[in-house]
């Protein structure tokens, strides 16, 4: 397509681009203006006012920098009274425009993974990881939880020992996940971007305190033998450990959960509805597990399992998501798209 302008004595023209998929009305801003309409067949219609070629080619650039798949372009003249309406001209766009630039690259180039896919996939993948990590954790360190002297007993310290491994992928897992989403959700809001890694930071050094707590446990078992002086002892190593679960993986989620899910509501990086249960769950999580620290509530009620629901499914599905899908088109992507 020639980059010239419409000369003086022809009909100024106006196009109609299509593009699949819907954007809502906080595309407008970036395409200066323009008139944006979602179509019922799931396209949105892009009509521009009278540009010359150069200024359809620059439309046309920045629907590829936002990697929007662009299904037609319609040029429409302005048609005097004589002329039947079939002036209207239709372009369909080869399928080399909307992955190509004008400069040619090496084959090696055009199948390299789009960064915001590779970002969206790590981070997708470290959300599953820690529950893959944090839920068989939960079971394997159960003896020393709950046998009050375990520190005095035959043990199971490799099955201890192993769930305090998985503990720490998890804490790692956590802190991955902020690390990776911060450089695209900080473009939404930084401040609250920032928060969210404080949060996931405090919660992973939480969860290492009570890895630290159980493993010294398990040393005071294999060096005590049984005295039975170091029952109480174990007794308050275990006591730290339970604090540090309801003030880690029990508290902060309800908080990662209120700053996460606002910025991915705002972004639309994600279907609205999935940050709408960390919005729903993050104050639910928080008033239940507030209430366990002022003895209100208890660790294992109806209450706890209700309001940690949401925060699960909100987590569990941002994950998949993710991993499986990736980010949606949004504003806030833009520049990490042309710079890429």
């Amino acid at each position: 397509m020639n980059a010239r302008s419409v000369r003086r004595d022809e009909t100024p023209v106006e196009y109609e681009v299509r593009v699949k998929g819907h954007l809502d009305s906080r595309w407008a801003a970036w395409f200066e203006g323009l008139s944006l309409t979602n179509q019922h067949d799931g396209t949105t219609v892009i009509r521009t006012r009278n540009i010359d070629q150069a200024a359809l080619h620059s439309l046309l650039q920045k629907l590829r920098d936002l990697a929007l798949p662009l299904v037609a372009i319609t040029q429409i003249g302005t048609t005097q009274p004589s002329q039947p309406a079939s002036n209207t001209r239709n372009f369909i766009p080869k399928k080399e425009y909307t992955v190509k630039t004008t400069t040619q690259t090496p084959a090696t180039e055009r199948v390299r993974m789009d960064p915001l896919r590779k970002t969206a996939m790590v981070a997708g993948i470290l959300y599953l990881v820690t529950f893959v990590s944090s839920i068989p954790a939960l079971f394997l360190i159960s003896p020393v939880l709950n046998d009050p002297h375990y520190i005095t007993g035959s043990g199971a310290d490799s099955t201890v020992i192993f769930g305090c491994f998985l503990d720490l992928v998890n804490a790692v897992s956590a802190v991955g996940t902020a690390v990776a989403l911060f450089p695209v959700v900080k473009r939404q809001n930084e401040g609250i971007a920032l928060g969210f890694v404080s949060a996931r930071m405090f919660e992973a050094a939480v969860i290492v305190i009570g890895v630290v707590s159980l493993l010294a446990v398990v040393t005071l078992r294999q060096n005590g033998g049984a005295d039975t002086a170091l029952v109480p002892v174990g007794r308050a190593l275990v006591a730290v450990r339970d604090w540090t679960f309801l003030l880690g993986p029990s508290l902060v989620p309800g908080v990662s959960g209120l700053l996460l899910g606002y910025l991915m509501y705002r972004s639309g990086l994600v279907p609205r509805v999935i940050p709408l249960l960390g919005l729903i769950g993050g104050p639910l999580l928080l008033s239940s597990t507030i209430s366990t620290m002022f003895g209100f509530n208890q660790g294992i009620s109806v209450w706890s399992g209700l309001a940690t629901l949401p925060i699960f499914v909100w987590e569990l599905s941002l994950g998949v998501w993710m991993a499986v899908k990736g980010f949606r088109p949004s504003p806030i992507t833009t520049a990490q798209v042309r710079t890429a």
